[in-house]
């Protein structure tokens, strides 16, 4: 018998991982090239050609048992100055290899930062729309998710009832930006709002409020659009970054996180995290490819197929009657259902073999969120299917 909080966990499992699923089973019936899956965010971008060099230069020149072997639980001391060097350069900021831990993906980066912070029934706010395994990350160390109803003018976080949420328990709060699954940045005006309600909140409960930024999109911006670095707005700020959108790894599971001096108690945060890392069962992480992000710091996936793919997306649709904010960032349209029920209406899309995950999976009812991170002639031949769902509803 399993666990009575995995059977809960089960019965939640990912509706983008099964919906990806069914669209290989829905290709075997209707053929690859008539089914339209735009259900899950693995990117269409192959890697910068650098990516495969280092890999061969890394196991042809490096001694193996460095390469195969342990290191220190937070990653390779190398790789943590490239980084630490590569984020200084970028944004001004004054980091060493001690305030970086390597991790496995972004969202090993979450548990273990999470794991480090919580205790049980301690609160973590999110906004909606948000990414939804945050509240199982959560749930794993006993953490109570406490959701900021959604913007949905624009899909800034809704900060009237964020300072209403925070409580003498909230001992975190997680922000995307770029946002999956909007596309939104949250803009500076946002984050200095923000971060004046968390000083002062830290202030009036006498507590740490830390602010866990999520980063796997900061590179994938269109129209010149800049990401604020947070930690430069909020001193108990931790970030937690992935190679897989900006270098094309998702399967590579490599990431880390950033844990400032300036961050309250940082020395034991740091040296908690780092124990988080090894008795998690991550240990550390992927060292064949840590070697290889560090020799890669400066490499880049073509940002601009994913923003031809994004304009002729957002045109046909609004011209269809579907109403989206544009995204900014990130490779995920979040449009409004023609019907509250977004289950509903996701489920009619597969009419048309279209697979789009239901906004409720994010938190936010009544919209669909389009990966649109695969292939431009897809997205042509799908553009027909769309048409023919809003003509249903009008």
């Amino acid at each position: 018998m399993i666990a009575n909080k995995m059977v809960d966990l089960v019965k939640g499992s990912s509706v983008i991982r099964a919906m990806f699923e069914e669209g290989k089973n829905m290709a075997k019936i209707y053929g690859a090239e008539n089914v339209f899956d735009f259900s899950l965010g693995n990117p269409s971008v192959e890697p910068p050609e650098k990516i495969r060099e280092a890999y061969i230069n890394i196991l042809k020149n490096e001694s193996q048992n460095l390469v195969h072997g342990y290191m220190n639980n937070a990653g390779y001391e190398d790789v943590r100055e490239t980084i630490a060097n590569s984020l200084n350069k970028k944004f001004q900021t004054n980091f060493h290899k001690e305030n970086l831990i390597m991790t496995v993906g972004a969202a090993g980066g979450l548990n273990v930062i999470l794991k480090t912070l919580l205790n049980p029934m301690e609160e973590v706010i999110v906004f909606a729309p948000y990414f939804g395994e945050y509240r199982s990350y959560v749930s794993n160390y006993d953490g109570k998710l406490v959701v900021v109803p959604p913007n949905t003018v624009d899909f800034q976080p809704n900060l009237i009832e964020f300072e209403k949420a925070i409580t003498k328990n909230t001992k975190a709060v997680i922000v995307n930006t770029p946002n999956n699954p909007t596309g939104v940045v949250y803009s500076e005006e946002t984050i200095l709002k923000l971060a004046e309600i968390l000083n002062k909140k830290q202030e009036e409960f006498k507590t740490s409020i830390y602010l866990i930024s999520d980063e796997p999109y900061r590179e994938l911006v269109y129209d010149g659009i800049k990401v604020p670095y947070l930690t430069k707005y909020y001193k108990n700020t931790i970030v937690g970054y992935s190679f897989s959108k900006s270098l094309s790894l998702p399967g590579e599971r490599i990431g880390y996180l950033v844990i400032p001096d300036e961050v309250d108690d940082a020395t034991d945060v740091i040296g908690a995290a780092n124990v988080a890392n090894r008795i998690l069962g991550f240990v550390n992480a992927p060292s064949l490819t840590q070697r290889v992000v560090a020799c890669c710091i400066d490499e880049e996936v073509d940002v601009e197929v994913y923003n031809k793919n994004r304009e002729l997306l957002y045109d046909a649709l609004v011209s269809y009657g579907f109403e989206c904010i544009k995204p900014q960032g990130a490779f995920y349209l979040f449009i409004k259902s023609f019907e509250d029920d977004d289950v509903a209406f996701s489920q009619k899309a597969k009419k048309y073999n279209l697979l789009i995950v239901p906004g409720s999976s994010f938190g936010c009812p009544g919209y669909c969120r389009i990966a649109y991170c695969v292939d431009y002639d897809m997205i042509k031949r799908s553009l027909t299917s769309f048409e023919k769902l809003a003509r249903e509803y009008k």
